[in-house]
């Protein structure tokens, strides 16, 4: 893999998991409940989880690309059609306002680890975003275990420098989850984001 391509798949995977989703409200409320240590554990575990889910991914599709040309290349297609819908839904709709209750939660290191391996897990967007994403960015047939152990290190950074913030202003954090102006800010700008990810793949050969 190129220095490009790891940036790109950076920059396309700290989008992702900056939209408040189930993983961020999680950590939102147990941050809230538990307090910082708590969520942090449990944001291990959110890590966990998107490795679990890129190494499915990366293994599949690698086999996918070296035996069955076509079948990869419709992949491909359904992850350009994937995201230019996503775009779609949220500067159609997005992401609606909710309300993050503060809940107490097991402050156990590992009850809180499984707690965030539970919520990706449970979460098929996430392996939906890597079928999507993975294939427009990896050349699976050249992949090394090399560039497997960059990718998996840059999806742990990156993930944790996105989230601890969210856990060290929880507070602020809740109001902007609440913010029906912030919202439309938010879907506006990763519907962008999204189409913009769509069209890349779409001309890349």
């Amino acid at each position: 893999m190129t220095l490009a391509g790891f940036l790109a798949y950076s920059a396309a995977l700290a989008v992702a998991a900056a939209i408040p989703g189930p993983g961020v409200t999680a950590l939102v409320a147990r941050a809230l409940g538990s307090g910082f240590r708590s969520s942090l554990a449990m944001s291990l575990g959110l890590v966990l989880g998107d490795l679990t889910y890129l190494t499915a991914v990366v293994l599949g599709l690698a086999l996918v690309a070296q035996s069955f040309g076509m079948v990869f290349l419709v992949i491909k297609w359904l992850g350009v059609l994937y995201l230019a819908y996503l775009g779609w839904s949220f500067w159609t709709a997005g992401i609606t306002p909710e309300t993050v209750e503060a809940r107490k939660g097991r402050d156990g290191f590992v009850p809180s680890v499984l707690a965030g391996l539970a919520v990706t897990l449970g979460n098929p967007k996430t392996m939906i975003f890597y079928l999507a994403i993975t294939p427009t960015i990896v050349d699976l047939k050249s992949l090394t275990l090399a560039d497997y152990g960059i990718l998996a290190a840059i999806t742990a950074v990156v993930l944790l420098v996105v989230l601890v913030p969210y856990l060290a202003l929880a507070a602020k954090a809740r109001w902007f989850l609440r913010s029906p102006r912030a919202l439309k800010a938010l879907n506006r700008t990763a519907a962008g984001f999204m189409v913009g990810a769509a069209t890349a793949i779409a001309v890349r050969s």
